[in-house]
């Protein structure tokens, strides 16, 4: 770890096992684990915690404060799990007095040039890829994939096992299990792919086919159709999920696709 010609505040706590690159700023209560590697020319602010074996590369800036006029220089961090690689000239945004904190599950990858604002909560396995912006107070599930450019509404949620198509703006909340896309953003099918590299069943595919046919193809209101799913399909832990998240939803979830004329 002994670069000269990077700079580690004394006050920074980095395992003994981590490389770390010239040109590389490390700013005074940072925590890093072991076996992670800082790229050159990254800057590590106050309140970063960053997990065991990361990787992060070039012109990455981590725990910068919020970009929020109503921040007022709370002691809040960045926490960031293990096995996750930030990209290129990625921006990550410390907490403010919302949630206290920005996080990053584990195992997840963050393509270049992505920013994840303050008091966002992203969970594991996920992939954003280029340019993808979170705004803040977002709560991204496990396994979500967002595709290149997608930009995320402040407070929306992405539920688990998501995908969101290249370019999409997410301006409602997207619940688990499906793929959306479009202007404005609709429903377009569930990840059938990204279910089954994950293990699920032929059933449960087809489970999950079953309930967002019920939400969304159906002549039902939301709450409805909610209603419909819960005295027509049998309990299962997906089904009871989708319904927490419609019933959980602050900006209401997508639509279903129309074809206009």
């Amino acid at each position: 770890m002994n670069q000269p010609l990077a700079y580690v505040h004394p006050g920074a706590k980095i395992a003994k096992n981590v490389v770390i690159e010239p040109f590389t700023t490390i700013h005074n209560n940072v925590v890093i684990g072991e076996g992670t590697w800082i790229g050159s020319n990254v800057t590590i602010m106050e309140g970063a915690r960053i997990g065991k074996n990361c990787n992060i590369f070039p012109g990455a800036v981590i725990s910068g404060i919020p970009q929020d006029l109503k921040y007022n220089d709370e002691d809040t961090t960045v926490e960031i799990g293990d096995n996750v690689t930030i990209r290129e000239c990625v921006t990550i945004n410390r907490g403010t007095t919302d949630k206290m904190k920005t996080v990053i599950g584990n195992n997840c990858l963050i393509m270049a040039y992505c920013h994840v604002a303050h008091d966002c909560i992203v969970g594991d396995n996920c992939i954003f890829s280029n340019n993808t912006t979170l705004a803040g107070h977002i709560t991204i599930g496990d396994n979500v994939v967002l595709a290149g450019m997608v930009a995320v509404h402040q407070f929306c949620s992405v539920g688990n096992h998501a995908f969101v198509t290249g370019g999409t703006l997410v301006r409602k909340d997207v619940p688990p299990y499906v793929k959306a896309a479009r202007e404005p953003i609709s429903y377009v099918g569930i990840n059938s792919v990204g279910l089954r590299r994950r293990g699920f069943s032929t059933e449960k595919i087809r489970e999950v086919q079953d309930i967002y046919r019920i939400l969304y193809q159906g002549k039902h209101n939301n709450s409805q159709a909610a209603a419909v799913i819960e005295a027509e399909m049998e309990a299962t832990p997906e089904r009871d999920e989708i319904l927490q998240f419609i019933k959980n939803s602050k900006r209401g979830i997508m639509k279903g696709y129309f074809k206009t004329n």
